[in-house]
């Protein structure tokens, strides 16, 4: 089967002819459609997440079709727990000791197949296709289990309009919240962007806003995003903080986290976050802006995410013999 290999942190993924891989007992064996390009990805392909296994295939936004089935499935970055530990039995499974990542620890979806424990995989809902339904997988899910960590937030900022936000921006408005939404200083084309979903109000980073946020989250993996966010915040309002992997977060006087305002993160998701997601998603109904690129041109599809260039979602299509957006 063709796939992307990775061999080491920090040099082009190549190209491989891997042997197709063999389901276990309790596993399936997925022909894959479509895999989004996650900035996970990119933080595991420049050597910010320390410990994968090498080699490896990345990728865990995964639509494909169960062999011998015919079945859709979704195939998510939680790929195993041990289901025994004190997180698992408090229904915090995301931070589970031994969990196991699907595209870090297990082979991901930068390939033709790939094999998952079924009870990790999402049924999808009808209506998306494999490329618009890929980044509802990690993008979706961490950005939504980040959205329920806002409470009855009214007014939610969001900084960095990429994958996730411009997925959660949708799922607020339904909602009936209002959304700002925070791009890079002087990227006009990324506020116009979020303003064509809707959004009250876009601006750069370092603005503040024009009322004061109950919430904000943060996608970007920028620390100096936090001291910022917080000078956006009310008094009892939070900062969520969404991704996997962040810069340094410098310094900032006291009076910022002041009046009860509160700090935390969002590790991984749950597989109650996903089948809540994926249910919402066609009443909503969410719309993913992606551009698709073919399996052989995942290192373009990196390098442009890294640098910034993506709208909306990247996803390689594995259907596709050639790139294109």
């Amino acid at each position: 089967m063709r796939a992307m290999m990775m061999d080491a942190p920090r040099i082009p993924l190549r190209r491989a002819e891997l042997p197709e891989p063999v389901a276990a007992p309790g596993e399936v064996l997925v022909r894959v459609a479509a895999c989004g390009v996650c900035r996970t990805d990119l933080h595991i392909v420049d050597g910010e997440l320390r410990r994968p296994k090498l080699p490896l295939v990345v990728g865990h936004q995964i639509v494909g079709e169960v062999v011998g089935e015919g079945r859709r499935v979704g195939i998510p970055w939680l790929g195993w727990t041990d289901g025994e530990c004190w997180y698992c039995r408090a229904g915090l499974e995301n931070l589970c000791e031994r969990a196991r990542f699907t595209g870090y620890d297990r082979d991901g979806g930068y390939a033709e197949y790939v094999v998952a424990d079924e009870r990790y995989c999402f049924a999808l809902p009808d209506g998306f296709s494999a490329v618009e339904g890929a980044p509802l997988l990690c993008a979706g899910l961490i950005g939504y289990r980040a959205l329920r960590f806002t409470g009855d937030a009214e007014l939610v900022g969001l900084y960095g309009f990429g994958a996730s936000a411009h997925i959660v921006a949708q799922v607020a408005r339904h909602e009936g919240r209002r959304v700002f939404a925070f791009t890079r200083d002087g990227d006009d084309e990324g506020q116009r962007f979020a303003r064509s979903l809707g959004v009250d109000w876009a601006g750069g980073s370092s603005e503040l806003p024009p009322e004061e946020l109950d919430a904000a989250i943060i996608f970007a993996p920028v620390g100096a995003l936090v001291p910022l966010a917080l000078r956006a915040v009310r008094k009892a309002g939070v900062v969520v903080c969404a991704g996997i992997h962040m810069s340094d977060i410098p310094s900032f006087p006291y009076e910022l986290l002041w009046g009860e305002r509160v700090v935390r993160s969002v590790a991984n998701l749950t597989r109650r976050d996903g089948e809540e997601l994926l249910a919402l998603a066609p009443k909503v109904p969410i719309r993913t802006e992606v551009e698709t690129f073919a399996l052989e041109d995942a290192n373009e599809a990196l390098d442009r995410l890294r640098s910034g260039r993506i709208r909306g979602a990247a996803v390689l299509d594995i259907t596709s013999e050639a790139g294109g957006t």
